[in-house]
């Protein structure tokens, strides 16, 4: 029974309020901090810019992050990265308040990136704590739980509910954000667990420990690469998303708010089944399958010109997504030792998650190459076809090297 995990384990339920009520949050940023940005400046580099700055902390911290990870309180270090989360989310409030200079747009790219900072912390402890809450066998379920519930509340509800907030005051979701993310902080303190071993050595001989281990095992540092492509590719096409609803598509900030509603269906729905789809085709075909889902999305979208269709693509990229990270996030905790786990998840996704940043400024940057020879409409197209491309390749690549099986 799906909620049998959490009526059974206290600290799992803790962990899950909290992670809901900080991706309600994350979920009305997704659309707010982008929509500012454009209220800011028409500039599809400069956007891009604040979208990379949100994702660059991933690039220079995610590995001497695990090395923290692994040698302090993760309970504590989660509920200190979302209290600073909360205080950056009252400051960008605050900026959202002010007249929207063009000039601004290099202040709140600095605020996004300090978000950024913190949630490297906050993200990679969150991952690294669970197999401490639950027991192994139960890393599907709990994984998909918190997918699942990530892409509800930060997909489903926020976006829409951002896009209404917005027609009050840009301001309002950043400081609601603050109020969330102060509340997840106290949950996440009630977490009770045992004591256990932290890393006792040097923080370079730490970091070189986990570094070795990543090295040693061919099929995770793959698999690391791979995520990082597709990263770098979605990041390219969710940087230009917002300029294709509004200046492609026409959309208001209420029907793009239900464009990314769509979308978190689709992952609601890819976590939920991943379990099911697994035992039933097995890890290897459906690992396939996302990849194959990711490009037959991104396709779909450069070619369309109706909103519903766009919505359609991104229930198919994201139910794909997340089929891909319940499936490799367990994988993944099984393999790396405990005692290790901070370091070399915090490496993985620094191969996973660091090429975000490029990815941002690559679609921004895209667009503004191609806008005086194309037109703005192909430019803004040209990166989602692109990307349908690279992930037929990516797949050609999986069939090759992925085998988890």
């Amino acid at each position: 029974m799906a909620t049998a995990l959490l009526a059974r384990n206290r600290n799992f339920r803790l962990l899950f309020s909290a992670g809901a009520l900080t991706n309600l949050g994350d979920g009305l940023v997704i659309l707010a901090l982008p929509w500012l940005a454009t209220l800011m400046t028409d500039n599809a580099l400069m956007i891009g810019a604040v979208a990379a700055a949100g994702r660059l902390p991933w690039l220079l911290f995610a590995i001497p992050a695990g090395v923290v990870i692994d040698r302090v309180d993760r309970r504590k270090l989660i509920a200190r990265a979302d209290l600073l989360r909360a205080v950056i989310a009252f400051a960008i409030m605050l900026l959202a308040m002010q007249d929207h200079d063009p000039g601004a747009v290099w202040l709140l790219a600095g605020l996004a990136f300090l978000l950024g900072c913190a949630e490297v912390l906050r993200d990679n402890a969150a991952q690294t704590i669970l197999p401490s809450i639950v027991a192994s066998e139960d890393l599907e379920k709990a994984n998909g739980q918190l997918w699942s519930t990530e892409q509800l509340t930060g997909q489903f509800i926020g976006p829409p509910l951002a896009g209404v907030l917005i027609a009050s005051s840009i301001a309002l979701p950043f400081g609601i954000h603050a109020a969330f993310l102060t509340l997840a902080a106290g949950l996440v303190w009630l977490i009770t667990l045992q004591p256990t071993i932290k890393v006792q050595t040097g923080f370079w001989q730490a970091l070189k420990e986990g570094i070795a281990f990543m090295r040693g095992d061919a099929l995770l540092l793959r698999l690391a690469i791979v995520l990082g492509v597709a990263n770098f590719i979605a990041t390219a096409t969710m940087t230009v998303q917002v300029l294709f609803a509004q200046d492609v598509l026409n959309l208001s900030p209420a029907v793009y708010g239900l464009v990314l509603s769509a979308a978190a269906l689709g992952a609601i729905s890819g976590s939920l089944l991943a379990p099911w789809l697994t035992r039933l085709f097995g890890i290897q075909l459906c690992l396939f399958a996302s990849v194959a889902g990711w490009g037959i999305g991104y396709a779909t979208i450069g070619l369309t010109s109706q909103g519903i269709v766009m919505g359609c693509a991104l229930y198919g990229v994201m139910a794909a997504a997340m089929l891909w990270n319940v499936i490799t996030v367990s994988w993944r905790q099984r393999r790396i030792p405990s005692e290790l786990l901070g370091r070399v998840n915090s490496i993985y996704r620094f191969f996973g998650w660091g090429s975000m940043p490029l990815g941002a400024l690559a679609g921004g940057l895209l667009v503004s190459v191609l806008e005086d020879d194309l037109g703005r409409e192909m430019a803004i197209r040209a990166p989602f076809l692109l990307a349908g491309l690279s992930c037929a390749a990516l797949l050609v690549y999986a069939v090759f090297k992925l085998r988890l099986d």
